[in-house]
């Protein structure tokens, strides 16, 4: 699995000009899965970005996680995180996996946030999505499970 974690003031995703989920303070996560993923790999990936210390303590070191500063997680599905540009002009998709293996693989990763005791919202799998987001730092990391 490959995760987009950005640390946010606030984000929201519209479907079809609706919005169908927003969240204030939290991290917006955009998860791409691959075809050796399993749910092993959703459960380590949510235990490793529940827990991530990005958010400011008293003195400004990133040194708190979602739970310590009351935040959100917003989850987006992103198949082109997948996409490989080294040959030609337009990404190839092939090492995103199918919708069938990727769907339940999302809803896991979803489900073991939740575990966690956090908020969450999720944008529509399959869908085109806006998203909308304002980068709280910037802070922006790159997780890959396949790179420990």
């Amino acid at each position: 699995m490959r995760a987009v974690v950005q640390r946010v003031a606030q984000a929201s995703v519209s479907v079809a000009g609706a919005t169908v989920a927003s969240i204030d303070r939290g991290l917006l996560v955009l998860l791409g899965v691959t075809h050796s993923d399993a749910l092993e790999q959703a459960h380590a990936l949510a235990d490793k970005i529940a827990h991530l210390r990005v958010f400011p303590d008293a003195e400004g070191k990133m040194n708190r996680d979602l739970q310590a500063v009351a935040g959100s997680a917003l989850v987006v599905s992103q198949f082109t995180l997948y996409g490989d540009c080294q040959k030609g002009r337009r990404p190839s998709y092939i090492q995103a996996a199918r919708p069938e293996q990727a769907e339940p693989l999302y809803e896991a990763f979803v489900h073991a946030l939740l575990r966690f005791g956090l908020p969450v919202q999720k944008g529509v799998f399959g869908a085109p999505m806006q998203v909308q987001l304002v980068n709280d730092g910037p802070v922006t990391l790159i997780l890959d499970t396949a790179s420990g």
